[in-house]
């Protein structure tokens, strides 16, 4: 009668086996690096605000340091982890729609501004405030339901 062979034991150390390939995720989605990231950018937004620097300088930089270091996309699916409505909120940010009307918005009511219809631009401006969360709400419950 033979005895079976001792199965074999696992080292005792957790380090990697040599040539054992090992992953690591990227900077861009490691939260180590983007909460941090985020932090700095809300403190230099509250400092440029608090110093009066000029706001086109401080939105900006917010937007040349978010898409350099893809903060924008990391916040985004930060969002979408919160259950049920965080994917639909995630959905509605991205839709190319709100984006271009609200672009539209914007030119038209500089332009307004330029040839003096500044009351009737805040009249306009609130009723396209108006409809575009009348479509964000639409498309929320639409998805919900």
């Amino acid at each position: 009668m033979s005895v079976p062979p001792e199965p074999e034991t696992p080292p005792a150390n957790d380090a990697p086996e040599e040539g054992a390939l090992t992953l690591r995720t990227p900077w861009w989605r490691n939260w180590k690096v983007m909460l941090p990231l985020w932090l700095g950018i809300a403190v230099l937004v509250g400092l440029g605000l608090h110093f009066n620097v000029d706001r086109g300088v401080i939105a900006g930089s917010v937007v040349a340091i978010g898409l350099v270091s893809n903060a924008f996309a990391w916040l985004l699916g930060v969002i979408a982890l919160v259950p049920v409505i965080g994917p639909v909120i995630v959905k509605v940010l991205s839709i190319g729609f709100i984006w271009l009307l609200n672009a539209v918005g914007y030119l038209v009511s500089y332009i307004a501004i330029r040839r003096g219809y500044s009351k009737d631009v805040l009249t306009y401006r609130g009723l396209t405030v108006a409809i575009i969360i009348g479509i964000v709400i639409g498309f929320v419950l639409g998805k919900l339901i």
